[in-house]
């Protein structure tokens, strides 16, 4: 026999052992990536529902705590409760929605993304249309004419 078929096989246990050891260091590695990033960056960002109920509670909280100059002493108590009966009316109306529908708001925000990157697109080309100049050897651009002669497509 030769030395190779002489050893033994691993068993099984050490292999997961050795799986269990990389998962354990995969995830404390992880971890402390995640905390030197918190440190630097500060807490990631929530769900767009929870950055909703930080706005709408940043938002009530300048409102109540606004003085209002423009008014006397005594209209001023009356405006203050009037500001803090409409932020409660505002907090008891978008905390339900964001209860029942957090991941609608993700989903807002995604597709808000994605229309200010194509709007971002058309006005770079916009742009760079603009700042080429007129060069009369190129012509117009085309693209500037407006539509085109229309074009039968045959789909059959």
């Amino acid at each position: 026999m030769s030395e190779a078929t002489e050893r033994e096989a691993p068993e099984p246990e050490a292999a997961d052992t050795d799986a269990d050891a990389w998962q354990k260091a995969c995830a404390e590695d992880l971890a402390a990536e995640k905390a030197r990033r918190r440190a630097q960056y500060g807490p990631p960002p929530g769900s767009a529902g929870e950055e909703l109920r930080k706005l709408v509670d940043a938002v009530s909280e300048k409102l109540t705590g606004l003085q209002g100059p423009l008014f006397g002493a005594v209209a001023q108590g009356a405006v203050e409760q009037t500001v803090k009966q409409v932020v409660q009316q505002a907090k008891a109306a978008v905390e339900p929605v964001i209860e029942r529908n957090p991941d609608v708001f993700d989903h807002l925000a995604a597709a808000g993304s994605e229309l200010l990157a194509a709007y971002r697109s058309a006005v770079e080309g916009q742009e760079g249309r603009w700042t080429r100049g007129g060069d009369a050897s190129k012509g117009p651009d085309p693209r500037d004419e407006g539509p085109g002669p229309a074009e039968h497509i045959d789909l059959d």
